[in-house]
Parts: structure tokens; C-alpha cells; sequence
């Protein structure tokens, strides 16, 4: 759908690569290799959503880096839609909300990094979580955004690490590497 509104295929992958993970940064060549993309059609995007205000660029070296800017007054609507392009809405709907005792969900795996695929990762924390209502719930959101969803579950109790990249779109962030959580 936001093909249709957005004609430049670099620019919604931009876009969709910034506002999914504000906290990934990448720098030119890094960005056209992804995107198999050439460098100037990216960097003429980049300078855009930079004059815009939307991206901020920095030196890192003899590098330049962006970085999606949070200040940017539309930041939340633009995180919104990039999480509604790829159905995240859609999985705290139909499943973390039905579950019952959740404390936390991650996305995780290239979605999490900001990569548009097929596949998208998520990790659950929570108490008592019924592993075949969830199979259930999952089967029934990947029909409604037609991308395949991976889970893995945690309980509260039990010793584990969310991988990077990590993404908290449910709940409350958890700090892992201590005893207490």
C-alpha cells in the first residue's frame, strides 16, 4: 500500500529502515548494498530526509552516518506507519493482548534492524503463556499480514538474553545481564 503513495522505492525503503528501529544507524554504502540500490539514488533520498529534518548525519571516522531524528514532530505517526506496513499492529492485537500475563515483546532478527522480510521475529516474556492458544493466535495474524511470524518464549523466572537487534513493542524494557528483573 505505501508503494502506491510513495513512488521512489529507495525512498519507503528508507523510510521503513529508519522508523522501525530508531536506534539503528547506517552510513551510504552500507545502505545502497541492502537495498541493491546505487549509491546516488540513496544518497539523493538521504540529503532529502536530511534538509527535511526527518534523519540526522554525523562523521564517524571518514564515514557518514545517519541516524532517523526522534525530535522530528512526525516521528511517532511515522513509526506508526512503518510498524502498520509490517503488521505489528496487527501482532499486539491479535496476539500479545489475547495471552494473558505478558510483561514484555521484542521483535528481533532483521525486521528489528529495520530489513524489510517475510519473516518477523518475535520474543515473548511473560508468566503461564499457552504455547498452543499462541500457535493459534500467531496462524491467525500471519493470515492478516501475510508475513510468517517466529516465536520464542520466556518466562519471567527463567535465565535468558533477548538477541540483538532488539526492538521493545510491548510492555516494559527488561534489563537482562542482571539477577533481578
Amino acid at each position: 500500500m505505501l508503494d502506491t503513495l510513495i513512488q521512489s522505492k529507495t525512498r519507503l525503503k528508507l523510510l521503513l529502515r529508519f522508523f522501525l528501529n530508531p536506534e539503528s544507524s547506517a552510513y551510504l554504502r552500507g545502505l545502497a548494498q541492502e537495498f541493491d540500490e546505487s549509491t546516488n539514488s540513496v544518497r539523493v533520498e538521504l540529503n532529502r530526509f536530511e534538509e527535511a529534518g526527518l534523519i540526522a548525519g554525523y562523521k564517524e571516522g571518514n564515514k557518514k552516518v545517519y541516524k532517523v531524528n526522534t525530535k522530528f514532530p512526525m516521528f511517532g505517526e511515522l513509526q506508526k506507519i512503518a510498524f502498520k506496513h509490517f503488521g505489528i499492529d496487527q501482532i499486539i492485537e491479535q496476539v500479545v493482548q489475547k495471552l494473558g500475563d505478558v510483561n514484555a515483546v521484542y521483535l528481533t532478527g532483521d525486521l528489528a534492524h529495520g530489513l524489510n522480510t517475510s519473516i518477523v521475529d518475535v520474543t515473548i516474556i511473560g508468566n503461564k503463556i499457552d504455547s498452543t492458544y499462541l500457535a493459534t493466535l500467531v496462524e491467525k495474524a500471519e493470515n492478516l499480514i501475510d508475513r510468517k511470524i517466529r516465536t520464542l518464549v520466556y518466562n519471567t523466572e527463567d535465565d535468558f538474553e533477548v538477541e540483538e537487534p532488539r526492538l521493545l513493542i510491548f510492555g516494559e524494557e527488561i534489563e537482562f545481564g542482571t539477577t533481578k528483573r
